[in-house]
């Protein structure tokens, strides 16, 4: 398969998904939408801190513990949030542009769905070139499922927090935004590892995540009503 074809293929199964479940999730701001060239912004920016957690993630491997463990699987899902974060924080959080409770959580999904749309077309990628065109298509559907709703709950999650917290005294928003970036991270593992456990049942698992998803709106219909 050509390299145009295979980039094409990994971008379409990597990309379009995302772009999809963002479409799905800005539906819930429909109301008072965020400027769509944020969004944009925002969704660069978690596709650009792909390139800064793979790194790290590599280090993590090869230099401090050489094996998958559940340590390794903490420290990666430790980068990954707050890679997340960080560049949604600096991409829309601390600008004006958020200005109502729901906002963080459209923000933090967004850059989530952004890292989650380049990690899935590196995955794919490989695999294509490798030869496994099917794999890769299946990896798709898998990821178009599970994984990138995977990211789309961890990172959800602190801005759910973020959003409780909104009109808070600055200590208490700082208490809510730590405790919602660990509970990303503990999430994050904890589906990693039953991934790892049940890597031959991932009906299983998966379903796990839906359930997140769907505390997830319950939540966004709970931030909505945060008032002074």
């Amino acid at each position: 398969m050509s390299s145009f074809n295979t980039i094409f293929l990994s971008l379409l199964g990597g990309v379009l998904p995302a772009i999809l479940w963002l479409w799905f999730w800005l539906k819930e701001d429909k109301l008072h939408p965020e400027p769509k060239i944020r969004i944009l912004l925002v969704f660069i920016g978690g596709m650009v801190s792909v390139f800064i957690v793979l790194p790290l993630e590599k280090l993590v491997f090869t230099t401090i513990l050489s094996n998958v463990s559940l340590l390794t699987i903490l420290l990666w899902a430790t980068i990954e949030e707050i890679s997340i974060y960080v560049a949604t924080f600096f991409t829309a959080l601390r600008n004006k542009v958020v200005d109502e409770p729901i906002d963080a959580i459209i923000y933090m999904i967004t850059a989530a769905l952004g890292f989650s749309a380049l990690e899935n077309t590196l995955f794919i990628f490989n695999l294509i070139d490798r030869g496994d065109f099917i794999q890769g298509i299946m990896t798709g559907n898998s990821r178009f499922l599970g994984a990138t709703l995977l990211h789309v709950a961890s990172s959800a999650t602190i801005g759910v927090m973020i959003g409780l917290s909104y009109y808070k005294k600055p200590f208490a928003k700082r208490v809510f935004l730590f405790t919602g970036i660990v509970l990303s991270i503990l999430l994050h593992t904890l589906f990693n590892l039953l991934i790892i456990k049940f890597e031959n049942d991932l009906f299983f698992v998966f379903s796990g995540v839906w359930i997140l998803i769907i505390l997830l709106i319950v939540m966004i219909e709970k931030v909505k009503k945060v008032n002074r």
